[in-house]
Order: C-alpha cells, then structure tokens, then sequence
C-alpha cells in the first residue's frame, strides 16, 4: 500500500468519523440547531460532502471499485425493504 493510498483511507476514515458525530447532533439537537453559524443540517450535508469526496477518491486510485460499490448499495436497499420500515410509506 502506498502512501497516497493510506492518506485516502486515512481521511476517509476521518470523514467517516464526522458524518458520525454530524448525525449525533441532528439527533441531540434537530437539524434546525444552530453551532457557529450552521444548522445540523448544513453540517451534515456537508460533511457527507466531504465523504462522498473521500470514496470518488478511492474509485479514482483503484482502491475500490465502482461497480462493486454500486452492487452493494442494491443489495442493502434490498435488505432495507425487508429488514426495515424506510420503505413503508
């Protein structure tokens, strides 16, 4: 593994982080709450900004594939249809 690919994943892994913590707040605090002049929302949105960033990087480097990653993301609306109430209404 090259450096370039450990600070993608590396960064990502960070991202990945703030996406968490950004969910967090929404949850403690709505997404109208207001830090620094943002609303949750704002937060959010652009933090998965910042990981959607992160993982076209890695499709760009062949670190992962996009093909494969597009698969995945059938498969688990699938599950979610089954497993879950998202699909309900």
């Amino acid at each position: 593994m090259n450096n370039n690919v450990k600070e993608i994943l590396l960064i990502a892994q960070e991202e990945c982080a703030e996406v968490t913590q950004a969910i967090s707040k929404v949850f403690r605090f709505g997404f109208d709450g207001l830090y620094n002049g943002n609303t949750n929302k704002q937060r959010l949105e652009e933090e998965i900004g910042d990981l959607m960033a992160m993982i076209e990087l890695m499709v760009e480097n062949d670190i992962v594939d996009k093909s494969s990653i597009q698969l995945a993301t059938g498969q688990k609306k699938i599950k979610l249809k089954t497993w879950s109430k998202i699909y309900e209404s």
